[in-house]
This record gives C-alpha cells, sequence and structure tokens, in this order.
C-alpha cells in the first residue's frame, strides 16, 4: 500500500465534499460579524443619548429653559407648536427665536448662530436630549391631548438652565405608566403647565379623569414597535 492508496480510501471515506470547509468557515465568520453587529445595535440602544438621566449635551446656542419657561412663562406650544398634532415636538425654526431677538438682545454675541441661521437659511444645528432608538416609535400627541404633562416625562424644564434628560425613558419606564397612567393624568388645559398640582390625591384624581374620558393605554408590542 502507497501514499496514492491512502489519499484514495481518505476521498471515498470523506462524508462531506471539501467546499464545504470552506462554507462553513466562511459561514462562521459572516455569523460572528453578524452577532457583532446586534451587539452594537444593543448598545447604540442603550447609548446616554436614549437612556442615562442626565444626558446634558452642549448645545450650539445656550437657550435657557429657565429664563423662557420659567422666568418669562412661555408656553411650551410657542416653540414646539406641533406636539399636539404630531408625533414629534419639533425643534423650532430659527423664525419663532427671531420673532423676539429682532428686538431683544438683537447684537448679542451669544445669539450669533442664531443670527447667522436667520441670514442664510441654514437651521441652527441643535442637539437631541431625548433621542429615542429608531426602533421606538412614540406619538407626542397621542399623550398631551389625553392629560400626559410635559413635566411627566421631562421634568421641571422650567427650572433647567441646560436642558438634561430627566427620566430613563426606558421600555419598563414607559409599560409603568401604560398599566397605571392614573398617577400621571390631568386635565388636558393643564400639560404644559409645570406648576400644576392635582387638586386632590393626585391618583385618586387620576383615576376619575381616565374613567372619565376613557383612558386605557394598549401594552401590546405593536404599539411602540412598528
Amino acid at each position: 500500500m502507497n501514499v496514492s492508496d491512502d489519499i484514495s480510501r481518505a476521498k471515498r471515506k470523506a462524508v462531506f465534499p471539501p467546499w464545504l470547509d470552506i462554507t462553513v468557515k466562511v459561514g462562521g465568520v459572516l455569523a460572528g460579524l453578524g452577532a457583532l453587529y446586534v451587539v452594537f445595535l444593543l448598545y447604540y440602544g442603550i447609548s446616554p443619548q436614549a437612556m442615562d438621566i442626565g444626558y446634558q449635551p452642549e448645545q450650539p446656542v445656550p437657550y435657557s429653559h429657565a429664563l423662557h419657561a420659567g422666568e418669562l412663562g412661555l408656553d411650551c406650544r410657542y416653540c414646539h407648536n406641533t406636539v399636539e398634532r404630531s408625533a414629534f415636538a419639533s425643534i423650532p425654526p430659527t423664525q419663532t427665536c427671531m420673532n423676539c431677538h429682532t428686538a431683544i438682545w438683537p447684537e448679542s454675541e451669544k445669539l450669533l448662530p442664531v443670527r447667522e441661521s436667520y441670514s442664510t437659511g441654514m437651521p441652527v444645528e441643535w442637539v437631541r436630549v431625548h433621542d429615542l432608538p429608531d426602533f421606538v416609535y412614540f406619538n407626542h400627541s397621542a399623550h398631551v391631548t389625553r392629560g400626559i404633562g410635559c413635566v411627566t416625562c421631562h421634568g421641571r424644564v422650567d427650572q433647567m438652565e441646560t436642558v438634561y434628560q430627566n427620566a430613563p425613558l426606558s421600555m419598563a419606564w414607559c409599560l409603568d405608566c401604560h398599566r397605571a397612567p392614573e398617577k400621571n393624568l390631568r386635565p388636558v388645559s393643564e400639560v404644559t403647565n409645570m406648576t400644576w398640582v392635582a387638586p386632590k390625591d393626585p391618583k385618586a384624581y387620576g383615576a376619575e379623569l381616565a374613567a372619565a374620558f376613557d383612558i386605557n393605554p394598549p401594552q401590546d408590542c405593536s404599539t411602540c414597535h412598528r
């Protein structure tokens, strides 16, 4: 028996063709890359921009909510004017800022990016603070038109010099409210009132509102994952 006979016998005993070995190796590499991609998506979903309480990015203009919404008493809807009819609470266009600042502090160095935006037509590059993952659907109008106040999710922005993320915005946090919305309900007319206080026990008062307006938030997966 020689070497060629051994090779021939090995080939006859082989169960799988040689090309399958390469296929398995390539498949293993692709599976590994796929796993890394999934890990990346999961990490992005729980990144500071999406989950961390206290996330407070630096903005291109030092806009003070404490001054505008607090001291001056501007209603949230003056700037975020789509919040009652759209899924998104729009970032105000530069024209909204210039409605006041053509006359108020028109030469302020801090407002230079706003004036440049107004003259060029290019938007101010605001940094989103409350940024949910792409696989989550959230509708602002569905909440504020049913009595969920801005303060419930965003905190006391009227006291924030620079806005930061006040709540975790996690699935568990959202489901907690959907399962028991009573503690967060208020009259629709008071949704932007940061200092509103329930006339009696908040949970009992919220239960009355839930019953009166048939507030029963869905809890199925397709509500937020579409």
